[in-house]
């Protein structure tokens, strides 16, 4: 019986593991359902998650890698419950069948415990995916983001396009303003400058950012389409204020080289309340916008381009001091402009805060918009450095609005007026004059501007600077006929000249006539008198009774054939400009003026012999002018050089000759070669050559209807002939800027301007036998002194009627300064001497000729051709 209990053991055993297995076995299509509804909520939870994760992918994100890693678990996971279940369902199956074994037993056994272990896993990747707070993640931002084209081109967009390009390469450009009428194609232009940058060889910006700002302009929303660009987190972003936003977008701004696309602006925005950081030139940084307002250009880059980035950089708080002075100015972009170059040289707060202070203080007491503007922009004319600087300033109020003021006659009037007297020499007032318009200019306070085929400079006056320049001529308002200005206003009644007996300067202008006066009017306080383009003549009396006289200019005045004849009276008259007017005769009252320093009378076809002894009166003369381009003048040439060599003052001729005899006797003369800076010689006849002085102080040189005329020798002071071709080195004309060559048939050539290295202007016409403007002097075996360089100071050249002409030089040059060519019945110039340096000039604006001419010029790179091409128009 003792081997009975350990059977009866095993046999309790045995029946207590058959039990187990037989509830798992039981129990096991319960736990199947279980499996497959927690799979099933999985199946959902992942759905959920994919939804999710397609919207933010759609919106330019990526799946971060946790949700990645989930998806693939979970894909994985169904994969293995539903093996699982089919394994499961497989042995209950068999089962059902009858078809069971101890073999099947164990295996329906190992499969059931496995159910629980995959619920739990199940259970645990359903909770991770109903918590996931962030599903993907922005995906890097690409450099640039591509904008869509209309298929149909958008026709003239070439030309602006690679305009704006150049200025995208140039360091030196920082902002560009794209403006002109709705629908012109201004936004496309921006789009296709935007697609440029989708080029993979143009890698130079770190990021292009696209901003359309509309009106009204919503700052919070610009801000929001840069934050977006950038990328800035929603912890950097959501609950900030402007000022934050603007800090942020400025301190990333500052880590990159990014270009930035302004589109549709309608109205100043002030950059730095965005958090557009000043653009550097280290930086390389640059701003392109577009409008509908050339005065938004000017607003937009105000701290910019005219505080200057070494200004604002100076110090931290400067930025927000700007911000203040900005708003004193209400948003105008003229005093925006005028303000900013006023407080340009401020470096410290402290300088920043007095200047504040200063402009806060001028007077707002007169009501109106206008008078509130001039008070802001009286500023900047207070922070001119002196009283000469000012009254020149102000003197520009007197040319009508618009008007492009000639600034060679603006620095005249301005030594007329003695506002340059401390320079007793006139060329270096005229560079003083020079100086001061740049600073104008620099300041803001006068705009320059040029002409394609004209040396000349201009300076302009915006209409607002203009009035207040005129509100503080006239003492803030306070006496409104100091000055008086008449523009094109027809007849002015006796009665309202009575109302100029205080005015200090009068200036009519464009068909402006004064009535017949009963008695003449009393000027005592008045200095100047302005009468260009006005009137045919002026009422008896009217410059009697003006005791203190400095300026009469009746210059352009060609109605205007009496001279007054008690001008000749003025005792204190200084200055006198009659050029381009048709009066007859001077008379010989003129003698008195003792104080006249200037006397000006250019181009007066109709004027009669100036009365002999008249000139050598004027003893306190220093400049006298008598340009002409007509014989018709006829006068004793010879005893008028003999009258100015008199004059002790007279540093500045500019005269027209007529016979070689004049010319011998002008260049005998030491004190008149070394005073004459233009020279006119015009039908110069019986005579094959020229010879000309060297070195010489002429500026402007004239040959006209000289039919005989075959070359230009230059004689040295010492009196030796040099070879026209290729003169010595040391024969130069420094000074000389400007050649004008009409109708001398017979003329070769100009080679001996290969020593005029300053010249400005050249104009060639009707010389039917001229081939070559300027041989090569290297066919010569000549060699020009290093140092000169030919034409490179040239701004425009004109080439017109010469039939003959091949070449205008032998070979290739820069023309450095070159702005304008004008060439027309010039049929076998094949050839203009340009190399691709001539596509790296920013100066040249214009080529004009024939369509013919240009389409048969024959060039060594096709590149300078292509380049070209968008300047070249027809006449």
């Amino acid at each position: 019986m003792d081997f009975v209990s350990p059977v009866l053991d095993v046999a309790s055993r045995i029946c207590n593991c058959v039990g187990d297995r037989a509830d798992h076995l039981r129990r096991l299509p319960q736990k199947l359902n279980s499996l497959r509804a927690a799979m099933e909520k999985l199946n959902n939870v992942y759905k959920d998650v994919k939804e999710r994760v397609e919207r933010e992918e759609n919106l330019e994100k990526k799946r971060t890698h946790v949700v990645c890693g989930w998806m693939e678990r979970v894909e994985a996971m169904e994969k293995e419950v539903n093996e699982l279940l089919d394994r499961c369902d497989e042995e209950i199956q068999k089962k059902c069948l009858g078809i069971y074994c101890s073999k099947n037993c164990r295996a329906i056994y190992k499969l059931a415990k496995m159910v629980p272990a995959k619920m739990d896993a199940v259970a645990e990747l359903q909770s991770e995916g109903s918590n996931f707070q962030e599903v993907a993640v922005p995906l890097p931002s690409p450099h640039v983001i591509e904008r869509p084209l209309e298929e149909k081109p958008v026709v003239g967009l070439d030309s602006p396009f690679r305009e704006v390009w150049r200025y995208l390469q140039d360091k030196q450009v920082g902002t560009i303003g794209i403006y002109g009428m709705g629908g012109v194609g201004k936004t496309t232009l921006l789009k296709k400058i935007n697609n440029k940058f989708l080029q993979s060889s143009i890698k130079a910006f770190d990021i292009v950012i696209w901003v359309v700002v509309s009106r009204p302009t919503n700052l919070e929303r610009v801000q929001e389409t840069i934050r977006s660009r950038l990328q800035i987190p929603d912890d950097r972003w959501k609950g900030s204020e402007e000022d934050d936003k603007a800090a942020e977008i400025c301190r990333i701004l500052k880590t990159k080289k990014f270009v930035l696309f302004l589109d549709d602006i309608w109205e100043p925005l002030d950059l730095l309340r965005v958090g557009i950081p000043p653009l550097a030139h280290g930086n390389e940084s640059k701003i392109v916008f577009t409008t509908r307002s050339e005065d938004v250009c000017r607003a937009l880059s105000l701290f910019q381009a005219k505080v200057g980035e070494d200004t604002l950089n100076s110090h931290p708080d400067i930025q927000k001091l700007a911000e203040m002075v900005a708003k004193e100015c209400k948003g105008l972009p003229v005093a925006l402009i005028v303000i900013a170059r006023a407080m340009a040289s401020a470096k410290t707060p402290e300088e920043w805060e007095r200047n504040l202070q200063k402009l806060r203080m001028y007077p707002k007491d007169v009501a109106g918009t206008e008078n509130d503007l001039f008070s802001v922009l009286a500023f900047s004319y207070d922070c001119l450095p002196d009283e000469a600087t000012k009254s020149c300033f102000l003197y520009c109020s007197l040319f009508p609005e618009d008007f492009p003021i000639p600034s060679e006659h603006l620095i005249q009037l301005w030594m007329g007026e003695g506002f340059l007297d401390e320079y007793d020499n006139i060329q270096e007032a005229r560079n003083q004059g020079g100086d001061i318009i740049e600073m104008l200019n620099r300041a803001c306070l006068l705009e320059a501007s040029t002409t394609p085929f004209s040396r000349k400079e201009y300076s302009k006056m915006h209409d607002v600077i203009r009035d207040m320049a005129l509100w503080l001529a006239c003492e803030k308002g306070k006496k409104k006929n100091k000055f008086v200005v008449k523009d094109g206003i027809g007849l002015i009644s006796a009665q309202e000249v009575k109302n100029w007996k205080d005015s200090q300067r009068i200036s009519l202008w464009n068909n402006t006539n004064i009535e017949e006066l009963r008695e003449p009017p009393h000027f005592p306080n008045t200095e100047t008198v302005l009468g260009c383009r006005a009137t045919s003549t002026f009422p008896s009396g009217f410059f009697t009774n003006m005791s203190v006289i400095r300026v009469l200019d009746f210059s352009d005045n060609e109605t205007l054939e009496l001279f007054p004849a008690e001008i000749g009276n003025l005792a204190t008259l200084q200055y006198l400009n009659l050029s381009n007017t048709n009066i007859i005769c001077l008379p010989i009252e003129l003698k008195n003026l003792k104080k006249l320093r200037f006397l000006i009378l250019d181009w007066m076809f109709s004027l009669e012999p100036i009365p002999n002894q008249m000139v050598s009166s004027l003893s306190s003369l220093q400049l006298f002018s008598m340009k002409s381009s007509s014989s018709r003048l006829q006068m004793d040439e010879i005893m008028l050089l003999e009258e100015l060599e008199q004059l002790e003052h007279t540093n500045d001729i500019s005269i027209r000759l007529t016979n070689i005899q004049s010319v011998q006797r002008l260049f005998e003369s030491h004190k008149l070669t070394r005073s004459t800076t233009s020279l006119s010689l015009v039908e110069y006849k019986g005579v094959n050559q020229v010879q000309l002085l060297s070195p010489s102080c002429i500026k402007e040189l004239r040959l006209l209807w000289c039919d005989e005329l075959e070359e230009v020798k230059i004689i040295h002071f010492e009196k030796q002939v040099v070879p026209s071709k290729f003169p010595n080195p040391q024969c130069c004309f420094n000074h000389l800027l400007s050649v004008e060559i009409h109708l001398c048939k017979k003329l070769l050539n100009l080679n001996w301007l290969i020593h005029a290295p300053k010249l400005q202007s050249l104009h060639i016409e009707q010389c039917e036998i001229m081939e070559k403007v300027i041989e090569d002097e290297r066919n010569d075996g000549s060699e020009i002194e290093s140092g000169l360089s030919v034409f490179s100071r040239l701004i425009d050249l004109t080439l017109i009627a010469l039939p003959k002409l091949e070449s205008i030089y032998g070979r290739a040059l820069p023309f450095p300064s070159l702005r304008g060519i004008f060439v027309f019945g010039c049929p076998r110039l094949k050839k203009l001497p340009f190399d691709s340096n001539i596509c790296m000039s920013k100066q040249l604006e214009k080529i004009i000729g024939q369509q013919k001419w240009w389409d048969g010029l024959e060039w060594e790179d096709q590149t300078v051709m292509h380049n070209l091409t968008p300047i070249f128009s027809t006449p």
